[in-house]
């Protein structure tokens, strides 16, 4: 009895980048709509919204890195910051 050859696994290069956590803000002006399709564009660049601030229009998004410039592309967005430790210096 003969066993069937096996398909050695292959990876598809990397090529979407390190996943890193953003703070990104929309303008004041910016309609429910349009946070909406903001939302759905982190999506489609193989992100994810976790978490969305209540006080202000501002997400923290979790996206390959590569993508993160797109982001500032769009009208609605005001920034777009790396997320990052913030320590307090004894006085």
């Amino acid at each position: 009895m003969t066993e069937p050859t096996k398909t050695p696994e292959t990876k598809a290069p990397e090529t979407t980048g390190e996943n890193k956590t953003f703070i990104v803000t929309l303008k004041e002006h910016t309609t429910e709509p349009a946070a909406a399709a903001f939302k759905q564009a982190v999506s489609a660049l193989g992100g994810t919204i976790e978490h969305e601030y209540s006080l202000i229009k501002g997400y923290v998004v979790k996206l390959p890195s590569i993508h993160a410039e797109k982001l500032t592309k769009d009208d609605n967005v005001a920034t777009v910051e790396e997320d990052s430790e913030v320590k307090a210096n004894s006085v």
